[in-house]
This record gives structure tokens, sequence and C-alpha cells, in this order.
């Protein structure tokens, strides 16, 4: 039959959704893990960074500090070479007594040696920051090369999100047409109801077994999009048992309450289909005495249950 060109489709195009979704949430999740590990290694990037840019300025102000004394060591001891023995002569007959000459020549050698051991002390202390500064820069490219890496399998996750996503909308946008084309479909193939909903007999009478084949699946599990034999979603459920007796229904709720004549409820006969919800989003099949079996939602089996829904709006005859 003409509708049931559009139900194939349309399943096929929701399990292929299904599966993309799926992939998907993986994805959304690998990404926030590869963030997470991602933010932690570029933490750890900037810690060493402002260490070594820390240990760098220590550097420069030793090394300011060492060229300081060297120049006045280098100043100092060159005074006292190119003076030779003028400078000699002068501390000797400057002071006032051998014990005041011995003293000042002392001292003078005393600054010069005191100057040339605070510049090696600094050229030690300069040796060893060097070495933390090496040892730094070291972990500086470990700690980027880390954080370069995970840059890139985020960046890798993202894209691959991102083809995933495009696809879903992709096949989103698919389902919404074959769904609007299998509802003009029914609309066409179907002849409206001449009597309105307050008819005693309208349309078909309903189609042998449909009750039967429609209990027979009691406790299958609800699965989004499933259409069967083991899984089902609500238009899914009634598509399938339809299907056993060779009617052809669409994928859709929407789309199936134009799928024959509309009956009053209290015209209800077994094996009608009766609608929920405005706009309409769930149907079932109609078994008698004020109870029909659909397949409800998530979490839930194929069962039986009261016709009393608030939100029951009408029933047709496929």
């Amino acid at each position: 039959m003409p509708v049931r060109a559009f139900g194939e489709p349309v399943a096929t195009k929701r399990e292929q959704a299904v599966a993309v979704q799926k992939q998907v949430d993986e994805l959304d999740t690998k990404v926030e893990i590869a963030s997470e590990a991602y933010n932690e290694a570029n933490a750890a990037y900037k810690k060493v960074t402002a260490k070594v840019t820390e240990t760098e300025k220590r550097l420069k102000k030793l090394k300011a500090r060492q060229d300081t004394l060297q120049s006045h060591l280098d100043t100092r001891v060159d005074g006292m070479y190119r003076s030779g023995p003028l400078g000699f002569l002068e501390i000797l007959f400057g002071a006032s007594s051998f014990e005041e000459f011995s003293t000042s020549w002392d001292l003078l050698q005393q600054l010069s040696e005191q100057d040339a051991d605070a510049v090696a002390e600094l050229k030690i202390t300069r040796g060893e920051v060097s070495a933390a500064k090496a040892e730094l820069k070291t972990s500086q490219a470990q700690a980027k090369k880390e954080r370069d890496a995970l840059a890139k399998q985020k960046a890798s996750i993202e894209s691959q999100l991102a083809g995933r996503q495009k696809l879903l909308r992709g096949l989103e946008s698919e389902i919404a047409q074959l769904e609007k084309e299998a509802e003009a479909a029914a609309a066409r193939s179907w002849r409206p109801p001449s009597s309105g909903d307050s008819g005693g007999n309208p349309g078909t009478a309903p189609k042998s077994g449909i009750v039967a084949i429609a209990k027979s699946k009691l406790g299958a599990p609800y699965v989004w999009a499933a259409d069967g034999p083991n899984s089902f979603d609500c238009s899914g459920f009634t598509m399938w048992v339809y299907a056993q007796v060779g009617v052809g229904l669409p994928h859709s709720s929407r789309a199936q309450y134009n799928s024959g004549p509309h009956v009053s409820k209290s015209n209800l006969q077994p094996g009608d289909l009766v609608f929920f919800g405005s706009p309409i989003h769930h149907v079932g099949i109609y078994v008698g005495g004020g109870q029909y079996i659909h397949a409800p939602h998530t979490g839930d089996v194929v069962k039986i249950s009261s016709l009393s829904r608030s939100d029951y709006v009408g029933a047709c005859r496929p």
C-alpha cells in the first residue's frame, strides 16, 4: 500500500538517528574528559612557565650584581697595580706610624679579597640558578608537549562530534520530511468519514486478529523509534501489529490518525486505533471493555491500560 512505502524509510532513518545520537552522546563525554585533561595540562604548563620566568629574572639580577662587583674589584686591583710603588709609598709616607701603615695595607688587601669572594660566591649562585633554569626549561618543554598533544586530541574529538551532530541534524530533517510526506499520503489514501464522529458503523470493520496479535507482544520493552518485532515505540507498535494483517501504517501517531475514518468513542470496536495528546503524540489499539493496548514510554513495556486518560483526542479505523 502507498503509506507503507513511507513507514519503512522513516523507521530506518529513526534507527540511524538513534545510533548517531548514541555516538554524539559518547563523543560529548569524550570531549568533556579531553577538555579536563587539557585544562590540567595547560595549568601545569603555565605553572612551570611562571617558574622559568621567575628564575630568568633572578639570574638577570644576579648577573647585574656580579658585574658590578667584578667592576669594582677590577678597578681596585687595576688601581693598585697601575700605581705600583707609588701606591705603596703613598700608604707608607701617609701613615703616621708603621702600625698605621700595616693596618692600611692589610685593609686594602682585605677589601680586594672580600670583593673577590663576593664575585666568586655570586658565580656559584649563578651556576646553581642556571642549572635550575635548565631543569625547568626541560620540564616546560615536556609540559608543552603534553598540553599540545591533548589539545590536538581534543580538537580531533570535537571535529568528530561536529560531524556526527551535522549528520544527526540531517537525519532529523529527513525524518521530519518523510513524516510530512507520510501524513500527506495518508490523507490522500483514505476517504474521510461521510457522517462525522457520531455515526453508527463508520468505515471498515476491524481486521480479524488485530487484538490477538497485539496481545502477543505484551511485555515487550518500549524503545524509542523501534518498530518490532521485539521492541517498540507507540506508533511502531501499532504499525507492526497492522502490518501483520497486510495494512500499512506510517511510523507516526499524527499520520496514523488520518489512516482511516474517524470513530466516536461510543462506537469504538476492538482493533480501532486510539489517540492521545494535543498535538497528538501517542497511539494505542482498543481491545474492548474501555481498555487499550500500547507501548507507553521509555522504561515501560507493552501493556493494557484504561482508556480513561484525560488527554484522549479520538480514534480511527484503518
